[in-house]
């Protein structure tokens, strides 16, 4: 019953492609929040490497370690999520014509986050802020918005990039 009455509107109001990263669609993509995960992705690392220093021989300490390792782990995930959101819902043939490497971009971003989550090496989270922000970079290009890396206002303390509006 359903089908026939998708049908029934399908031919009074021919059916209109839609793109969103919520599948409503609503229209709206940003990279931010790739950036803010991987800003948390850096500032576990950092903090993860502070419990390292004390031996983690009491329960609070151990907690500690353990919740910044969750966290990371849930973010490295997060920063994938959206980069899949981008990848697949925001970029179209056109962008990959206007800019070539956006492929390897992408997949190289992903297997970085992959290796993010799995270690604790700052320079692995690096790689990836990098990534995203090379990403971030492309994206407001096919906005025709200016953008620019600025500090960001994380304790991590890292560019990030932001449209300029």
């Amino acid at each position: 019953m359903l089908h026939k009455l998708l049908q029934l509107l399908d031919k009074i109001k021919p059916a209109r492609t839609a793109w969103a990263h919520c599948d409503i669609p609503c229209g709206i993509y940003d990279p931010h929040l790739a950036q803010m995960a991987v800003n948390t992705v850096i500032r576990m690392d950092a903090l993860i490497a502070e419990v390292k220093q004390v031996l983690p021989t009491d329960a609070d300490t151990r907690n500690k370690m353990i919740r910044y390792v969750v966290v990371k782990e849930q973010h490295a995930e997060i920063v994938k999520h959206e980069l899949r959101i981008l990848w697949a819902d925001y970029f179209k043939p056109e962008h990959l014509q206007k800019f070539p490497g956006l492929h390897d971009l992408f997949w190289n971003a992903m297997k970085t986050a992959s290796k993010a989550k799995q270690s604790a090496n700052p320079a692995d989270a690096e790689a990836l802020l990098e990534a995203v922000n090379k990403i971030a970079e492309i994206f407001w290009k096919t906005k025709d918005v200016k953008a620019a890396r600025v500090k960001a206002p994380y304790p991590t303390g890292k560019d990030v990039v932001w449209p300029k509006i």
